[in-house]
């Protein structure tokens, strides 16, 4: 699926942004129109197993006291953004939230000097972008906007970029970083049977010491943790493009496990990122809260789950995306005994066991679709 052209996206924004001259010029008061990013406004969508946008959309009104600053903000943000492609630069988010950042200074009818900042915190102007992103109908990636990029992969992949061909199995016990935009990055040929997404980073890098992808001709792919925009899209090309099975292996608590859902369904804050960035077929290979019988995970192993992981597994319990039996059994069970376990609990049966527990559950499809 390639993406827009730089001239194709500073279209789009000058467009959107010309409709608010428009008004202006005609004498109407500007208005914005942008699809509500909120959870009644995220529906989950059964037959293609992902989070998507709903229809609602917010307007937002200049002369609306309430929706003023965030009109502001908006309006400052398309410029930032239009200023930076015309000027051929990529700016990161960071860059965005300081090049806006500055105090309005005014007087009202008293006299009284009033002053503001454009926003406080990044979080802020990172909103606003997004809110661009889904009301132009393009994406930060293709604006030239970027973000930290935590993913990595190692295995047998060579990929083209900037016209260099770099061959991921040829790292060394360091790995490929893949860029801000993967669509940028021509895959030149995969020789795996499958890909294994690893939540932790220090897991992750004991896979590529061990050589364990080139002993079962695997992709290893972490975005350390929650993962990025990159590494999702990446993951979903790799099954969408080349057909390879993916697994996920995350810790067995309930933060891991909606990890893994990032992965395979999308998220509720990028909802309308979803059919680009979700990998419905990813399988979840572990750990779950029954490996502790079926591996018999020693007790010193296992750590009690906190009243936030509780909390957690009951909101896990409540999504429609988590309603299999399969999910239902080990989430209840997590609630039962109040127990997590680290992927690194595995080692109760020797540090090399983590290569024949993820060996089996994929040869013998222990997995949970």
């Amino acid at each position: 699926m390639p993406g827009k052209t730089r001239e194709q996206v500073l279209g789009l924004l000058v467009d959107w942004g010309k409709k608010v001259a428009d008004a202006i010029l005609r004498g109407d008061e500007p208005m914005l129109e942008i699809p509500a990013r909120t959870l009644s406004n995220t529906v989950w969508d059964p037959k293609r197993r992902m989070l998507l946008l709903g229809q609602e959309k917010v307007h937002r009104r200049f002369l609306d006291l309430k929706e003023a600053r965030k009109f502001m903000q908006t309006m400052l943000m398309l410029r930032l953004i239009v200023e930076a492609i015309r000027s051929d630069v990529y700016p990161t988010i960071r860059d965005l939230y300081y090049n806006g950042k500055h105090t309005i200074s005014f007087k009202d009818p008293l006299g009284k000097v009033h002053r503001e900042n454009t926003w406080d915190e990044q979080s802020e102007s990172n909103a606003v972008i997004e809110d661009i992103e889904v009301a132009a109908g393009t994406l930060r990636e293709e604006m030239g906007v970027s973000a930290d990029v935590k993913g990595k992969i190692v295995g047998p992949i060579v990929v083209r970029s900037q016209g260099h061909e770099l061959d991921a199995s040829r790292f060394g016990e360091t790995a490929l970083s893949l860029p801000v935009n993967v669509d940028g990055l021509e895959i030149v040929r995969v020789d795996a049977s499958y890909v294994l997404v690893v939540e932790k980073d220090a897991i992750f890098q004991r896979l590529v010491r061990e050589k364990f992808w080139e002993r079962e001709k695997a992709l290893l792919v972490t975005a350390k943790g929650m993962p990025d925009r990159a590494t999702r899209r990446f993951v979903r090309r790799l099954n969408e493009e080349f057909g390879l099975p993916i697994y996920v292996l995350t810790d067995g608590d309930p933060y891991g496990w909606y990890i893994y859902s990032v992965y395979k369904s999308g998220s509720i804050k990028l909802s309308y990122e979803s059919e680009r960035l979700a990998t419905p077929e990813a399988k979840f290979l572990g750990v779950t809260a029954s490996d502790v019988d079926t591996y018999k995970i020693s007790d010193q192993y296992v750590i009690a789950a906190t009243d936030r992981d509780v909390k957690r597994a009951q909101e896990l319990l409540r999504y429609p995306w988590f309603q299999n039996e399969e999910w239902k059994r080990e989430i209840s069970l997590f609630l039962k005994r109040r127990k997590k376990v680290e992927i690194e609990a595995l080692s109760t049966h020797g540090l090399r066991f983590l290569h024949e527990y993820i060996r089996e559950k994929i040869g013998k499809r222990m997995w949970i679709g």
